[in-house]
């Protein structure tokens, strides 16, 4: 090793050692940063109407607390009819889960009777227990609200966020002088990318929980608003949301409804992300991630094991920042590249 290299290799050695400092950090300190993390996405995209009344001629305090009255109004509105869904479901699921035991046993049973041997039913069913899967519905909901307990510290983050936003510019000039406009034009792409995707993302999910909602309510399912929250919140989980939302809704009309309705339901779900999903969201989201599909599945397993089912929700958008930062320096630039989906896009 030649006596210019040795310095080198300590500083990446240093800087390896302080990113997996920092994120042991931020494991440990997963209560207080997803409510945080939550609060900066939200803002990013209660900027956009913050901004759409600034330029109406609404002084920004007024535009920021008439934004988060609305949310809020919204917000209680959807508890409040979610509520009564959820509790009514929870109440449900034991008389569920047993009809959907003794349907999964009929069904072994009924392999055994046509000469198909199988192991033990019972060893069967306590690997493979549908129950357990409708259940887990149920405690995807009480995990969405536990994200949400710390409302008032959210809501509070987002109101200092939005009204401290407009001064940021004035701040970076201050601390970087003639580099000012450089740094804020980086901090500025990535801001606009992400609220990009989060707002197409956010109408991309209510239009698929709309539609999910809808459709179960037509073929007569039970809780057709639990289905439609379920698709429109796990819809910003790449790859596998849309799957988990479908499993308790399409096992629910199995037990309820029968074998048709479930079919039913399985074509619901899958025109929704087939028409919404692989047609009209490309269409809108364009380049917006600009995300390998393999690093898109690999920051959804990363993320959701650093801050557990907001790091899911937030993956991509978390990601790109992780990208964008790193484009911003010659030294990470490698980095930038690997995330993304080629080096020709990297270069535009």
């Amino acid at each position: 090793m030649t006596p210019g290299q040795q310095p080198r290799t300590q500083n990446r050695v240093l800087t390896i050692a302080g990113l997996l400092f920092i994120l042991a950090w931020m494991r440990y300190a997963q209560g207080l940063m997803v409510p945080f993390l939550l609060a900066l996405f939200l803002a990013a995209i209660a900027a956009t109407p913050v901004n759409w009344l600034k330029i109406k001629g609404l002084p920004v305090p007024l535009a920021v607390i008439l934004v988060l009255l609305v949310s809020i109004a919204v917000g209680v509105f959807v508890a409040l009819i979610l509520g009564a869904s959820v509790d009514e479901f929870s109440q449900s699921l034991p008389a569920y889960q047993t009809r959907l035991k003794e349907l999964s046993g009929g069904i072994i049973n009924w392999l055994a009777s046509h000469g198909i041997k199988a192991p033990e039913s019972q060893g069967i069913l306590d690997v493979i227990d549908p129950g357990k899967a409708m259940g887990f519905a149920n405690s995807l909901i009480s995990s969405l609200g536990g994200v949400f307990s710390n409302v008032f510290l959210i809501l509070f983050t987002v109101l200092f966020m939005l009204l401290e936003a407009w001064s940021f510019p004035q701040k970076i000039n201050a601390i970087y002088g003639n580099r000012g406009g450089e740094v804020l034009n980086r901090v500025g792409d990535v801001i606009k990318s992400t609220r990009q995707y989060l707002s197409i993302k956010a109408l991309m999910s209510l239009a698929t929980g709309i539609l999910v909602g809808s459709g179960t309510a037509v073929i007569g399912l039970d809780f057709p608003i639990l289905w439609g929250f379920l698709a429109f919140a796990l819809n910003f989980i790449p790859n596998i949301g849309s799957i988990i939302a479908a499993v308790p809704a399409v096992l629910l009309s199995l037990v309820q409804l029968g074998s048709m309705a479930a079919l039913g339901v399985i074509l619901i779900f899958l025109t929704a992300n087939i028409v919404i999903g692989n047609i009209v969201e490309p269409r809108y989201m364009g380049e917006k991630v600009g995300l390998s599909t393999l690093v898109v599945f690999l920051s959804l397993v990363f993320w959701g094991w650093l801050f557990g089912l907001v790091g899911m929700l937030l993956s991509v958008p978390l990601t790109m920042t992780v990208k964008f930062a790193s484009l911003a320096s010659d030294e990470t630039r490698w980095l930038g590249i690997l995330l993304g989906p080629g080096s020709e896009t990297v270069e535009e």
